[in-house]
């Protein structure tokens, strides 16, 4: 009788602010309606009652954790699913406002990160092939025009970070987090570098490392299980891409210095990374970053634009570039859900159901987190501080200029 009581208010009180064309089922048959429709968009079938705490404060986070360990099952299109997700967790009795942003640190120690890379990436390869494009880019593809497909967009993305830190035939090229090795690839055969690629992921190495030895370039590709604090030397390019969401906050001035140590006194670097839109605690809205830490990215902290920017130039680099890429990622997780959900039967073979349903609302909701500008991503490019400035180029044509 408590817990019906309790659920009746709240459904009442969302009702009242929303009208949301969703339904709530009970395990006894016993339903509940948050708005005024002829049939639901989306109906959350609670399977035990140990749900009801966490659904009568449904943060991103609660309800993430009630779909993954199959307290409740969710009918409806994805889409809709994380819209309502998101309303819920808004017009929810308790308010947005009062919802715990507390701003996160983590220790990240060599050997905590690379627990953390590997939690991350290790799943396995075929699990990642099953849903990215077929050079295995995990990161924010490129549409140029709007309308490429994921592959070409993500060559594309590839292509215009190379431009955009003007790679020449026989320069040196570092890329931090290589992943699977798409970029050193692509530097080394169409610009003719020489790469070091370094992960923390065992199965992205052997990987990489495979496709380097298949494409005949293992005399200007190296790849490394390194974590970048060892790096040594220095290089003409430096790439990040995806990765700086690993250091912590309190680590990107220390970071960046590193890029600058490791960089050519004339050369330049691109920082490709996510960035909060929460200028004050750095968190993602609505629980969505505790979530995240807890089933997908352990100790990921993802700052502001202004604090990565003020962190180069604590790190002694000068941000000559910033381009956001915000509407890009949304349509690239859009592209990596719908390939998710297309080969869902497979991923079920290959992961155990409370992995699937991580990675099935984890696409989806990011999707909707950039779209709706609670994350957002930026690509910077840096030189060391103190160069003159007759050293820049007069405008960004430069950027758009095609590869030959």
């Amino acid at each position: 009788m408590f817990w019906e009581k309790k659920l009746a208010q709240w459904v009442d009180e969302v009702r009242s602010k929303a009208d949301l064309p969703a339904r709530l089922v009970l395990w006894s048959g016993q339903q509940y309606d948050f708005g005024h429709f002829a049939a639901p968009q989306v109906t959350l079938k609670v399977n035990s009652a140990s749900a009801l705490p966490l659904l009568l404060t449904p943060s991103l986070d609660n309800l993430g954790e009630a779909y993954v360990k199959g307290k409740i099952d969710i009918e409806g299109k994805l889409a809709d699913i994380i819209n309502i997700s998101y309303l819920l967790a808004h017009n929810t009795v308790t308010s947005a406002s009062k919802l715990a942003r507390v701003r996160r640190y983590f220790t990240h120690s060599k050997s905590t990160d690379r627990q953390a890379i590997q939690y991350h990436y290790d799943v396995s390869n075929e699990f990642y092939k099953l849903w990215l494009d077929e050079n295995m880019v995990y990161s924010c593809a490129y549409f140029e025009n709007g309308d490429e497909d994921l592959a070409t967009a993500q060559l594309k993305k590839i292509d215009h970070i190379l431009t955009k830190i003007q790679v020449k035939a026989g320069q040196t090229l570092l890329d931090i987090g290589c992943g699977w090795g798409a970029l050193v690839l692509r530097a080394a055969q169409k610009f003719g570098a020489r790469c070091v690629g370094v992960t923390l992921s065992q199965n992205q190495f052997d990987l990489a490392t495979a496709r380097v030895k298949a494409a005949g370039l293992e005399d200007r590709i190296e790849i490394r299980l390194q974590d970048y604090r060892d790096i040594q030397g220095q290089f003409d390019r430096i790439t990040s891409v995806g990765m700086f969401e690993h250091v912590g906050r309190k680590n990107l001035p220390g970071y960046f210095r590193k890029v600058h140590d490791l960089l050519a006194d004339d050369g330049v670097a691109m920082n490709h990374g996510i960035t909060s839109s929460d200028a004050e605690s750095g968190e993602t809205a609505l629980g969505g970053g505790e979530f995240i830490d807890r089933y997908v990215f352990p100790d990921g902290e993802l700052p502001h634009i202004g604090l990565a920017l003020q962190a180069a130039q604590h790190g002694g680099l000068e941000a000559v570039d910033v381009e956001s890429l915000r509407r890009h990622y949304a349509h690239t997780l859009d592209l990596w859900a719908e390939n998710f959900e297309a080969r869902a039967e497979e991923a079920k073979q290959l992961v155990d159901d409370e992995k699937f349903r991580i990675w099935r609302v984890y696409l989806a909701g990011c999707a909707y987190a950039f779209e709706h500008d609670d994350v957002s991503i930026f690509q910077i490019v840096c030189r060391k501080a103190g160069r003159s400035a007759t050293t820049l180029p007069w405008s960004r044509r430069y950027m758009y200029e095609k590869p030959l």
